[in-house]
């Protein structure tokens, strides 16, 4: 079911009325994570847990509950660590394997939720994941019991802000190379990952942060990631009280690159607590 964005409140379990409100770093790696399979760099084999970087991923606790930016491969482990038992939506930057496919770890929140969870997300972002969890938008089969088969109720959204859980979230256009993708913006707080250009109409929606949680991959340019000098470009421009660096390669080491960059532009970590 596809259905357009609405401002109703979701109901919440206490852990997430209990919780303050925080954003939760729940990956920032790059697609192949940190160690990367078959690698024996100086990174990649680190003792310091902070080079251990899972696929990129945000929990939300909100006023109203608790929803997910994108859903990464590792979402079971993340949620796991993190004891977020329960997630009321989910918003989507884009398609891509490292941003989606850990959506069938999601398959029990609708069992608890007793609804079809929300999900919020561009109609290129719900073709590619139709054609990939093909299994979720058919009709349920009589035999299905349970979670056994993920619930969704998609929810089509554009450049527009929308209401969720309690705060008004701000999609920002980005690009991902040629890719057209979402940046998220709440409060005085923006999730960026996944960007090589900030169009022109997307700077003013950036101004005034608190905090930045920007893609930065490496230092070497790259065509569909921001390095650290473009990276730093954008602060400089931006000018946040904070900034954070995401979706990071095993070529940049955590205490090594921190030590080179001003004390508010920093190598995030997974696990990072964010409160806004």
């Amino acid at each position: 079911m596809t259905t357009e964005t609405g401002s109703e409140e979701f109901p919440t379990d206490e852990a997430a009325a209990s919780r303050r409100q925080e954003l939760v770093l729940l990956g920032t790696g790059t697609s192949t994570g940190v160690p990367m399979i078959g690698c024996d760099c100086d990174v990649c084999r680190s003792p310091n847990p902070r080079n251990k970087r899972m696929r990129t991923g945000v929990a939300v606790h909100a006023p109203g509950g608790t929803f997910l930016i994108d859903t990464s491969p590792e979402l079971r482990l993340q949620l796991l660590r993190e004891q977020i038992q329960i997630a009321h939506a989910v918003i989507f930057t884009h398609g891509h394997v490292d941003h989606l496919y850990g959506l069938d770890d999601t398959r029990l929140f609708p069992y608890r939720l007793g609804y079809p969870l929300p999900i919020y997300l561009e109609e290129s972002t719900e073709a590619t994941m139709r054609a990939a969890f093909s299994y979720a938008f058919r009709e349920r089969p009589p035999e299905a019991q349970g979670w056994s088969i993920p619930q969704f109720d998609v929810r089509r959204i554009d450049e527009k802000p929308f209401e969720l859980l309690g705060l008004t979230v701000q999609p920002v256009r980005l690009l991902h190379g040629r890719m057209p993708v979402l940046g998220y913006r709440f409060t005085d707080v923006a999730f960026c990952t996944d960007v090589s250009t900030i169009p022109d109409e997307s700077w003013s929606k950036l101004e005034g942060l608190d905090v930045l949680i920007l893609d930065t991959l490496r230092d070497k340019p790259h065509p569909t990631h921001f390095s650290i000098d473009q990276a730093l470009e954008v602060v400089d421009r931006l000018k946040p009280k904070q900034t954070w660096l995401t979706h990071i390669s095993h070529s940049l080491e955590h205490e090594a690159t921190n030590a080179r960059l001003p004390a508010n532009v920093q190598l995030a970590y997974d696990g990072l607590r964010v409160p806004f």
